[in-house]
């Protein structure tokens, strides 16, 4: 019978206390510092060290559990689980893990230490990331073992991370030129930043249209955008045409434009990205761009599944996207 790991023998290998040793192991990284973290952490994952409860509910189904892990930005105001990408999301991995015979657990998380504790005390077969930015998957990389999957990594690129991404600059130039052959001359773009996945679709939204495509960054708490739309009303009803990067800004900019008299699309055409259940919640119904997020679901675990068994796969993948027209919009 193998010899189960002791947390003593842990410490006693690193030249450090069990309580130092403890301390990562909670996820109490402020007790010690980064590059102890670090190290204990890999010689964790190395002695396939679990904690108790774990390993009792683990014992007869190792690495049957996928984690997917949520950011749990403040822009979402600890609604994040509701968020209608997010939620879709979690729809297509959950079909995806059950169809493997494979259990899904969920995390949403406001620090990285929290992620990496996660994938240390549970026997993970893999992560699935949602919602972090580029510059946070080279720390975790360095930090956690098992192979994870990111959604909308731009220009991400590591050993043991695969970049299931969808083409967010084609997304956007379909809008772009959907609305410049509809007739319309000046349109607006509406985006809470201007980085990564909604920079490319700015991009491509600017492509499409022409010089008359403008940007304008709109505030991440809903209070603040909805006194934005109110100042910025006149302003934004000088465009005709108006792309959000997302269905929810899309939506929740239609209801406001309606209850401040403007017709939709006969003075303002709205169009979204995600295509998720939000966009028939709205009259008229949301013009579009579509992400299979099943098929998106199917490469991140088939990667994590090579990744897991130690063969190649690409580090980054993007899949396509489908403009969907719908009431939202109308020719000129």
């Amino acid at each position: 019978m193998e010899e189960k790991v002791r947390l003593s023998d842990i410490a006693s290998e690193l030249g450090l206390s069990t309580a130092a040793v403890s301390y990562v192991l909670h996820g109490k990284t402020g007790m010690v510092s980064e590059r102890t973290a670090v190290r204990v952490r890999r010689v964790l994952e190395d002695r396939g060290y679990l904690p108790r409860a774990a390993e009792v509910l683990l014992a007869e189904n190792p690495a049957k559990i996928v984690g997917v892990v949520i950011n749990a930005h403040e822009k979402y105001e600890a609604h994040i689980l509701e968020d209608a990408f997010v939620a879709s999301a979690l729809n297509a991995l959950s079909a995806e893990t059950a169809g493997r015979g494979l259990q899904m657990m969920v995390r949403t998380v406001n620090d990285l230490d929290d992620i990496v504790s996660f994938a240390t005390m549970w026997n993970l077969k893999g992560l699935v990331l949602i919602g972090f930015c580029g510059a946070d998957y080279g720390r975790l990389r360095e930090s956690i073992r098992v192979p994870f999957a990111v959604y909308d990594a731009c220009g991400v690129t590591a050993e043991r991370v695969c970049a299931v991404n969808i083409d967010d600059r084609r997304g956007g130039f379909q809008v772009g030129e959907y609305f410049r052959l509809c007739g319309h001359h000046r349109a607006l773009c509406l985006s809470d930043n201007d980085t990564d996945m909604d920079l490319e679709r700015w991009k491509g939204f600017r492509e499409g249209f022409g010089s008359g495509a403008e940007f304008r960054m709109i505030p991440m708490v809903k209070s603040e955008r909805t006194a934005f739309y109110r100042e910025k009303l006149p302003e934004i009803r000088s465009f005709t045409a108006v792309f959000a990067v997302s269905d929810y800004y899309a939506v929740e900019l239609i209801r406001f434009l309606q209850s401040s008299g403007v017709d939709i699309p006969g003075e303002i055409s709205v169009a979204g990205f995600d295509d998720t259940p939000l966009c028939g919640l709205v009259y008229p119904a949301l013009t579009t761009v579509r992400q299979d997020t099943a098929a998106r679901a199917k490469c991140a675990l088939d990667a994590i599944t090579k990744m897991r068994a130690g063969e190649a796969v690409e580090l980054s993948v993007t899949l396509s996207t489908e403009l969907v027209v719908r009431g939202s919009t109308r020719e000129m």
